[in-house]
């Protein structure tokens, strides 16, 4: 019953994403094989999604739907999807990808603050990361609690049973290795865990959710605050200025985010040995750096994987915004009362990936 209400969701935000904004309606284009429904959106200044079409101009502070083609005559990146939140949607959305990782593999993901935050939880994760022979990494944090040294961290990790289904290390419990940042406004250089490089291709899972700072965690965070250091997270914080982490700039802050990101993807082979996972569940607008965080407003989604992170993102937070007059309210506040989507703002200008995407359904 569960799994047909979200399929009912979710084919209604397919449609009222293609009837929104737009003079005229086109049709969403299926694939060749009938299995798959494929939408390509473009993004508007509120951060939802309108239909791209043929005649759109710019006018004031709202952008125009332009465009009315969909899959690869607009060559944007496709960002699958499955309702099924279950070891076996996880591998199946993962699979949908077609991406092979080379070498020693970094499987990157948040072990969650104690005592209940919302983490992934290892039974569902489990499948995949084993399948890929993957050592879970994380690193550790910059503020006070139980993951702020490396002793405590890695008994974090134990007790919340990610070292039962692999092997495990805290990136920068040696310290920090430097990343250029090409094209950065704010950054010059990130801080990663000096254990960064001692792996060829990463699969990043993240857990999408609100943030108190950021607005919302997905993706990027994951790959820029998740990958820093203790020292890169202090820097990303204070939006470069090696100041206070608390009390610097608020649009500086999200674009060292967005910045640190593209860092981390221009040196896995410019995007080409990392991939990302989001899973839609636990929607709390408090991140998983909080050990108390609100309940949930917003029932489960589902789970959602694309090579580029910026679409991914950008597709997480077109669902909620389907739901901002509903249960989505409170985590599009949150998002909004940090301008959380000049993130995504700042990485597509700065190359990191593009908020354009077509969105593919996996399920049947």
């Amino acid at each position: 019953m569960r799994k047909r209400f979200l399929s009912f969701i979710l084919a209604f935000l397919l449609l009222s994403m293609v009837f929104t904004g737009c003079s005229t309606q086109n049709e969403p284009t299926t694939d060749n094989s009938g299995n798959q429904d494929t939408t390509s959106y473009n993004v508007n200044s509120s951060g939802t999604n309108s239909e791209k079409s043929d005649d759109s101009t710019d006018s004031g502070n709202d952008s125009t739907p332009s465009g009315g083609q969909t899959g690869s005559d607009l060559d944007v990146p496709t960002v699958y999807m499955t309702t099924d939140i279950s070891p076996d949607g996880l591998m199946a959305v993962y699979e949908a990808l077609g991406w092979t990782p080379t070498g020693k593999v970094a499987v990157k993901l948040s072990t969650g603050e104690p005592p209940a935050s919302n983490y992934l939880r290892p039974e569902l994760i489990k499948d995949l990361v084993q399948s890929v022979s993957g050592t879970i990494v994380e690193c550790n944090t910059a503020y006070g609690g139980s993951r702020s040294e490396t002793d405590m961290h890695y008994q974090v990790a134990k007790d919340h049973g990610f070292t039962d289904i692999a092997d495990f290390q805290i990136l920068d419990e040696n310290g920090s290795m430097t990343l250029p940042v090409n094209g950065g406004s704010v950054l010059k250089e990130n801080y990663v865990g000096s254990a960064f490089a001692d792996y060829d291709s990463y699969l990043v899972l993240s857990h999408f959710k609100g943030h108190s700072m950021a607005g919302y965690g997905g993706a990027i965070k994951n790959i820029s605050i998740g990958l820093a250091s203790s020292e890169g997270k202090a820097l990303i914080h204070s939006g470069g200025t090696g100041g206070s982490m608390w009390g610097g700039e608020q649009d500086a802050f999200l674009e060292a985010m967005a910045e640190a990101g593209k860092s981390v993807s221009d040196y896995l082979g410019n995007g080409e040995r990392i991939v990302y996972v989001n899973v839609m569940n636990r929607l709390s607008v408090d991140c998983d750096c909080d050990g108390n965080p609100a309940e949930p407003d917003i029932h489960d989604i589902g789970i959602l994987a694309s090579t580029d992170p910026v679409a991914l993102d950008q597709a997480c937070i077109d669902l909620i915004y389907a739901q901002k007059d509903g249960d989505g309210a409170s985590l599009v506040q949150r998002i909004e009362s940090r301008n959380g989507l000049h993130t995504l703002e700042h990485a597509e200008e700065i190359g990191l990936g593009s908020r354009h995407y077509s969105l593919v359904s996996i399920d049947e």
